[in-house]
């Protein structure tokens, strides 16, 4: 066998043998629980990166931002694990080393995540168990390569590089000239001949390595991660003790395209840091509240839903999106206003903010005079008549009208600690984000789309507009630099949602370039001066271009 040919069975040997090492280790994470390999790595990655890099993945991938890093993540291991194995061709040592390196930073990960785990060993053990079976696994692939793949032998000797002489062995004069038997370029070749490589060892080696990564994978894809969706739809939820209003007629504008004036829970956008969505099991679930106040509460899913429930119709935005941007949405929320238990715990003297805790470890710090102020705070259990679906927080999360989500949507929210600005820090606002970050003023146009074309003639643009806890009073739209045009609102449902709008107006041919701006309640006029999402919400005027034939 030739050095090349033996250098790309190692290398494919090292990526089976990471790949055994991963799926094992997430088998385990699905049996015994604790911190997925894949999933820790890439969480760590989520929060290492700098905040350009999160505002980027944001921008350009959307949700497919969760997929696209566990696909990184994979990649890369691949890449490493192949350079190991092909290493190992030559240098053994150098390859178990780089291989045991992989399982040691799954263990970092594991170890040093955000996580509210109080067992470290179930937490740590899935990356354990990655380490133990990559580096097994890249021994055995060695050692079916050559039997002593760290004793230094490892290469097959000639006679002559044994240092046997005419008078040991064949004399010069008995043996074979290189015209007639072997030339000293072969006899070169094999000397450097790998020794001992078992074909059948490395097949069997190679076979076992791939059957444990891919069945453990598989198995670990399969097996319940949680409660199940049916579990979860079979959860019947009280009626409230206080219904939503009904709609107004005239609620929506009746414009193709326009966004639907209460979003499905399928379309909801999604924005947040977990790789995996949380399925928390409902019956286990707990809420504390607890800190600066005169009485702890230790709160079940049963004590919620036995609770007075109020219903109410609340648009949330997230503080990610650009201008124009599509994550905003509207719907029915189910939930325990926060205020009452706010009052029933009693909160002392002092204090100015609440710190929230998901189940994955993630904080929020939201301004407590935003959950006593009168708005419509909840801790939320329903979504458009349903349970909470599990990618929005299952089976309980926060909703505060006029906040960006960042600082008031905990989602699968386990804790709830009263306390001062002055003696925490979130997790956003340690990424440079704002302490408090009420809601701007904006609007959107849903249509026409951008470059779309139109006939000239009567035209209509619509779209949508939002200040909550404020509400909406006007909207307005320019053609090409003229003046602010009134557009006709659509009727209001409550200040905490958003408000649809259509303008109606004459297009010649041409290119014409549409720009939006909304007033508020109180009159502030949205701002022109663009801004980026970071610290506290994106600003600006949102246009479209369209072309007239």
């Amino acid at each position: 066998m030739t050095t090349r040919k033996r250098r790309a069975l190692a290398a494919l040997g090292g990526v089976l043998a990471a790949g055994a090492g991963l799926g094992l280790g997430e088998l385990t994470a699905a049996l015994a629980g604790g911190t997925s390999p894949v999933v820790g790595v890439g969480t760590q990655l989520i929060d290492l990166a700098p905040g350009a890099a999160k505002d980027f993945a944001v921008k350009n991938l959307g949700t497919a931002d969760k997929p696209v890093l566990i696909g990184v993540v994979l990649l890369a291991v691949t890449v490493f694990a192949f350079l190991a194995g092909a290493i190992g061709a030559t240098a053994p040592r150098v390859a178990v080393a780089m291989t045991a390196l992989l399982g040691l930073l799954a263990i970092l990960a594991a170890a040093t995540g955000r996580t509210l785990a109080t067992n470290y060993f179930v937490q740590v053990l899935p990356a354990i168990i990655t380490l133990l079976v990559a580096t097994i696994g890249i021994l055995l692939v060695l050692r079916a390569l050559s039997p002593d793949p760290f004793g230094g032998g490892g290469r097959r000797k000639t006679p002559a590089a044994e240092g046997t002489n005419p008078a040991e062995g064949t004399s010069s004069a008995e043996g074979t000239s290189p015209a007639e038997g072997t030339s000293s370029g072969e006899g070169a070749s094999a000397a450097e001949a790998p020794a001992g490589f078992d074909r059948r060892r490395f097949l069997g080696t190679a076979m076992a390595l791939g059957v444990a990564g891919a069945g453990g994978l598989g198995a670990s894809l399969v097996l319940p991660d949680g409660v199940s969706e049916a579990t979860r739809r079979g959860i019947k939820l009280p009626a409230p003790g206080s219904p939503a209003r009904v709609l107004p007629a005239g609620v929506a504008a009746e414009v193709p395209g326009v966004s639907r004036f209460v979003t499905p829970n399928p379309s909801f956008y999604r924005v947040d840091t977990l790789l995996t969505v949380p399925k928390v099991d409902p019956r286990t679930w707990e809420l504390r509240i607890h800190g600066l106040v005169d009485r702890e509460l230790r709160l079940t899913f049963a004590d919620l839903l036995n609770r007075r429930l109020i219903e109410r119709d609340i648009t949330l935005t997230c503080v990610s999106n650009e201008v124009g941007g599509p994550y905003v949405g509207n719907a029915r929320w189910l939930g325990v206003p926060i205020a009452e238990l706010l009052r029933e715990a009693g909160v002392r003297d002092g204090a100015d903010a609440v710190r929230s805790t998901s189940v994955d470890g993630l904080t929020i710090g939201t301004p407590l005079k935003a959950l006593t102020d009168g708005r419509d705070a909840i801790f939320a259990v329903g979504m458009n008549g349903e349970p909470l679906p599990f990618e929005h927080g299952f089976p309980v999360r926060m909703v505060v009208p006029g906040l960006y989500g960042y600082v008031s949507a905990t989602k699968w929210i386990v804790d709830f600690e009263v306390t001062r600005f002055s003696d925490f820090s979130a997790y956003w606002t340690d990424r440079g984000w704002s302490v408090e970050a009420p809601i701007k003023t904006s609007s959107r146009i849903d249509v026409p789309k951008g470059f779309a074309s139109i006939k000239a003639g009567p035209a209509v643009a619509a779209g949508v507009a939002w200040a909550q806890n404020r509400g909406i009073a006007k909207v307005e739209v320019q053609v090409d630099d003229g003046d602010w045009q009134p557009a006709t609102l659509a009727a209001e449902d409550t200040i905490d949602t958003w408000r649809q709008w259509t303008f109606r107006w004459n297009a010649t041919p041409g290119n014409h370039k549409l720009t939006v701006r909304a007033t508020d309640a109180t009159g502030q006029v949205q701002t022109a001066d663009r801004a980026a999402p970071r610290p506290n919400g994106s600003s600006g005027l949102h246009n479209t271009v369209v072309m007239v034939e």
